[in-house]
């Protein structure tokens, strides 16, 4: 592949982690009002959001499989569309005042980012290798400057009094561009399994990769790590709104700075790796996404809980991509290691919404948010798992 290719599907790979990012923040800062034009409540709005979790879990178990039956390129494309077909469905159940609709466009969107998940991931490992340089973080850097857009334009519609159903058309547009642009650079065949022509004890790696003690450890940081991001994503204007008594508009703006932090992380964070390796890195992510928590759960000082969300989005920056590019290097068949790792984290997006949801119905989201604050903390424990320097090429543990 001539260094030209690469640069061109790199930069196509910018764009499909850009696309989420931006659709994802559109909808994220509109929840307030998406729920008061529902008329749902804290704990029913969870199950809203369950709809967004059962279609990640879905879209995330059959991706693997897809990318080795048809490789990265037509799932990733698979998932940009389904993407592009949520903001519709969103957009349309806010229009109609429909929770059913906007519960089965969070679906395909879950969906969507479940199934192109693993694929885009495969495919930014591809390139990390052919260029010998960390690639990950700043492509999922791209994710989170996509939600700083989205998060900056769904601010302003809600400060304009924009119905949310032509902010999330706009937003459609814009995707459909993308996809028509970016999908041209992308080759065929990665990913694509080999074990059909390779002999009968290695045909089967997918059950051994679940044998792999520090693997499964990758996995338990990543769930730790993907909690504090989801829940951010699907509750933090709330949070900030019921929690701490800002209108919307502010909430909207403190999840803004969150999403900045997050670029500002994973944009970064090559920097860090290479000097630091992942586990010290890992390690000082996990202490600052504690630090942040800490502040917005028990500061009832509104200023200080809004800028400690700073810290939270530091730290919960770079503990996903770090971890799915540990992942694919702690052993053999790439493929089956990061499908395993992000199934793993996909389960904090399952359970979170409504369980936290249900948490803040009974208790407050602030009180709710001390679950996460737990997870987080025992990442900082978990963190020396990421370094896999020495496993690249051994065989997963018996």
């Amino acid at each position: 592949m001539t260094d030209l290719a690469v640069r061109r599907r790199r930069q196509a790979l910018y764009i499909f982690f850009f696309l989420p990012g931006i659709a994802l923040s559109s909808w994220v800062t509109r929840t307030p009002d998406v729920r008061d034009r529902l008329g749902v409540s804290t704990a029913q709005m969870g199950l809203i959001l369950f709809g967004l979790s059962v279609g990640s879990m879905i879209g995330i178990l059959c991706s693997g499989r897809f990318v080795e039956r048809l490789g990265t390129r037509p799932v990733i494309v698979l998932g940009t569309v389904l993407i592009i077909a949520a903001t519709v469905g969103v957009g349309a159940g806010s229009a109609l005042s429909s929770a059913p609709l906007v519960t089965a466009g969070l679906f395909l969107f879950g969906a969507g980012m479940g199934s192109g998940e693993v694929a885009v991931n495969v495919d930014g490992a591809d390139v990390e290798r052919l260029i010998g340089a960390p690639v990950l973080p700043t492509l999922h850097g791209c994710f989170s400057l996509g939600t700083v857009v989205g998060g900056l334009a769904g601010m302003t519609a809600t400060a304009a009094d924009v119905p949310v159903h032509w902010h999330l058309a706009v937003i459609t547009l814009l995707s459909a561009l993308m996809l028509a642009y970016a999908v041209r650079a992308l080759p065929a065949g990665v990913g694509l399994s080999t074990r059909r022509d390779t002999s009968a004890a290695a045909r089967q790696p997918g059950p051994q990769v679940w044998k792999d003690r520090k693997l499964l450890l990758i996995g338990a940081i990543v769930l730790a790590m993907a909690l504090a991001e989801g829940a951010a994503n699907d509750w933090l204007p709330l949070l900030m709104v019921d929690g701490h008594g800002l209108d919307a508009t502010a909430g909207s703006l403190v999840y803004v700075g969150f999403a900045a932090a997050m670029t500002l992380g994973r944009f970064c964070g090559t920097f860090f790796l290479v000097r630091f390796g992942r586990a010290a890195v890992l390690r000082a992510s996990a202490m600052s996404g504690a630090v942040g928590l800490v502040l917005v759960i028990f500061s009832d000082n509104v200023t200080v809980a809004a800028l400690s969300v700073l810290f939270w989005g530091l730290g919960a920056s770079l503990g996903f991509p770090v971890a799915l590019s540990a992942a694919g290097d702690s052993g053999p068949d790439q493929t089956a290691r990061v499908s395993l790792v992000a199934v793993i984290g996909y389960v904090a997006f399952l359970v979170g919404p409504p369980g936290l949801g249900f948490l803040g119905e009974h208790y407050g989201l602030r009180a709710a948010m001390v679950v996460v604050l737990v997870f987080v903390a025992s990442a900082i424990l978990l963190a020396p798992a990421a370094d896999t320097r020495d496993r690249a090429t051994a065989p997963a543990d018996a």
